[in-house]
């Protein structure tokens, strides 16, 4: 969609930086839609487009080119050198802000909290009043092994929930001396990742877990991408990448909102600064500005066009921040790439204009399709709503997808299927046996949606929002099998 005039709009804000898929093994090359149109020309689905303009969308966060013409295409193959830790231990003072999390389509309650993580129960306290001694001292006997059979079962509890009991090390002093898990497979191109405690304010991630989840991650992939700086969740990554030495890349973020002034995104700039002058840049290969900025935009103002009058004013907002990203990393001598992500058919041509990358989110779930079909129609939403769009722009940025996956539960009935397929285990297998391979063969980049289910979602929003990890959110792995797709 092309405007046909634009809003006169002034935008200030004091910002203070220091100065397919299902078609055999066949060789796939870049995919002809010819061959893909042919072989699912009976397939009748509906568009996410359309789904986005009849569902309220996201409150939150979360051509067929090569990968070398991207420049989130090469991974970095060796961890950041020395440093200190100083970017992990950076203050948050301002205000609450909206939370980031993946790609959510619609207001969904939890109604059933079974499938809530809770902590283990400590037993209450009782006074015993007992007449004779005989009485008393069987009490006593009764309550010092109740005691131990508790206090035991209590531990146990609480170790297998632990993320140290995940992963095995030669040396448990040494994170880089982790031992690799048969089951894991360096097939995908990359993976969607917030470490655990990451919403703002309350902040309760933690290095060790961090440093076990990119132990797990780095044996499934090269590449992660974040949504946000807060709760210096940049710096705990590198960090762990650090430690544990592994030949891992991040897409670090800046998860900013249209709202606050741009207190969210000042305070998450001021951080990404302080871990790139931390770490360096060698393991990151770009800088998100932006997560569904624009489909929050028109939704928060009733409209659906991101290349309306309103999503142009939207698009101001965001372009400021996106500017002064470039103009953060150009004075600190950093060059890397500063993209966008949104959902895939939302991006405002003045934003997409005007970064070096897009990040599309492609969610055949939420768009109604069968999991048999869920492949291929990803990859050609992909390539009709966003690599089209982008060949289409002067300057052309490269196009991944930022998210894609399936969900493998949901916390009540109503929504455990989306119509022609549920949310199992089993349909997360198929998508995954459909999709990753394929689209490694055929060149297109892809962030897969997500590591670990995440249990803040479930108790927020409910529905499938926690379950699309492929990991539990103790970090086991669920019950399917990794592709080889070697």
């Amino acid at each position: 969609m092309r405007i046909s005039s634009l809003p006169t709009l002034i935008f200030c804000l004091p910002f203070s930086h220091r100065k397919a898929y299902h078609c055999s093994l066949l060789t796939l090359a870049p995919y002809h839609r010819s061959f893909i149109m042919s072989t699912y020309r009976d397939i009748s689905q509906p568009d996410l487009q359309d789904y986005y303009d009849s569902v309220p969308p996201a409150h939150g966060l979360s051509g067929n080119h090569t990968p070398s013409q991207s420049p989130l295409a090469s991974p970095m193959g060796n961890p950041a050198a020395g440093g200190s830790t100083t970017a992990l231990n950076a203050p948050y003072t301002d205000a609450p802000r909206k939370q980031h999390f993946g790609d959510r389509r619609g207001e969904f309650q939890p109604t059933n909290d079974a499938w809530m993580e809770k902590a283990p129960i400590k037993s209450k306290k009782t006074r015993y009043f007992v007449i004779g001694g005989l009485v008393l001292a069987i009490l006593v006997v009764v309550g010092v092994v109740l005691g131990v059979v508790l206090s035991r079962k209590n531990s146990s509890s609480k170790s297998s929930s632990t993320s140290s009991s995940v992963v095995n090390q030669t040396d448990p002093n040494d994170p880089s001396t982790f031992q690799k898990d048969s089951r894991l497979k360096q097939s995908f191109y990359g993976i969607a990742y917030t470490p655990a405690g990451s919403q703002y304010p309350a902040c309760g991630n933690s290095l060790d877990d961090v440093i076990t989840d990119i132990q797990l991650l780095s044996q499934l992939t090269t590449r992660i991408r974040l949504y946000g700086a807060d709760c210096n969740q940049s710096a705990l990554v590198l960090e762990a990448i650090k430690q544990t030495k592994v030949n891992m890349s991040v897409v670090i973020a800046n998860y900013p909102i249209a709202t606050d002034d741009g207190a969210a995104y000042e305070r998450q700039a001021l951080v990404i600064e302080d871990t790139i002058n931390t770490y360096g840049a060698d393991n990151i290969i770009g800088v998100t500005v932006g997560n569904e900025f624009i489909l929050d935009y028109l939704d928060d103002n009733d409209a659906t066009d991101p290349n309306s009058d309103v999503g142009n004013t939207g698009a101001e907002i965001l372009l400021a921040f996106i500017n002064d990203t470039k103009t953060m990393l150009s004075n600190m001598s950093v060059s890397l790439p500063v993209g966008n992500a949104d959902a895939g058919s939302y991006f405002n041509d003045l934003v997409l204009e005007d970064v070096d990358y897009g990040m599309a989110n492609v969610h055949p779930w939420f768009a109604n399709v069968s999991v048999d079909d869920a492949a291929a129609w990803t990859w050609l939403f992909f390539q009709d709503n966003d690599v089209e769009l982008a060949e289409s722009l002067s300057n052309n940025p490269s196009m991944s997808i930022a998210e894609t996956g399936w969900p493998t539960n949901s916390t009540d009935a109503g929504n455990e299927t989306n119509g022609p397929s549920n949310a199992t285990e089993a349909n997360l297998q198929t998508f995954l046996d459909t999709f990753v391979c394929q689209a490694n063969a055929n060149g297109t980049e892809y962030y897969f949606f997500e590591a670990f289910d995440e249990v803040w979602k479930l108790e927020e929003f409910g529905g499938v929002e926690g379950y699309w990890g492929l990991f539990y959110s103790n970090k086991t792995l669920k019950d399917i099998t990794i592709p080889d797709c070697s």
